[in-house]
């Protein structure tokens, strides 16, 4: 009885610890206002973008279509190297964009 007791104990700590790390890594999302973000012109729609204070923006380079992203070109969200424990918006822009080859 004390075996499959610590067992399920053991489980359940176990399932937790995962689900905390899997969120962790994932990370939470990048907002605008963030320092980083500020610097870099970072819009998490990359329609909004203001062309007169960034001329190298051009229409369609999009976050998953840029170098950096480290998500899947369909995915709405993911990591990029630039905002370290971050997710940025597939469909955002910064102006360190670098088309993907």
């Amino acid at each position: 009885m004390t075996n499959r007791r610590e067992f399920m104990v053991q489980i359940t700590l176990a399932s937790g610890m995962l689900a905390s790390t899997t969120t962790w890594a994932q990370g939470a999302m990048l907002v605008e206002t963030d320092a980083q973000a500020a610097a870099l012109g970072y819009k998490a729609d990359a329609t909004k973008t203001d062309a007169k204070k960034y001329p190298t923006y051009k229409a369609g380079q999009l976050c998953n279509n840029c170098a950096l992203f480290t998500g899947k070109a369909t995915d709405a969200a993911g990591g990029c190297p630039l905002f370290a424990g971050k997710q940025v918006a597939g469909k955002g822009w910064c102006s360190a964009y670098a088309k993907k080859a």
